[in-house]
């Protein structure tokens, strides 16, 4: 019987580990996403409740309010839409912006 060792616990790199500051910076998020967020500027309170909840932090404040969202970073989970208390963001669909 061939014995094979495996290694233990204290040979296994770590997972996931941050090996220098501002990385993700240079991983943009958004090009996978099938829906986008489109804020009804009209209807916008800017009570910053998107910006609070954004898990991706891609919702910019401009001169203490809401400004725009970078997509290259947003993921389309539509947690800023479910967040809004006056529901000024609705997901759209993707494809129909890559359609123009």
């Amino acid at each position: 019987m061939i014995s094979k060792k495996k290694d233990t616990a204290k040979k296994i790199p770590i997972g996931g580990m941050i090996t220098e500051a501002g990385s993700s910076a240079r991983f943009r998020t958004g090009s996978w996403k099938s829906k986008r967020p489109v804020i009804d500027e009209s209807r916008c309170i800017h009570c910053m409740a998107c910006v609070q909840f954004c898990p991706e932090n891609c919702i910019l404040i401009k001169n203490g309010k809401r400004g725009d969202i970078d997509l290259d970073y947003c993921k389309g989970c539509g947690i800023c839409a479910n967040q809004c208390p006056v529901k000024c963001i609705d997901m759209i669909q993707e494809s129909k912006f890559e359609e123009k």
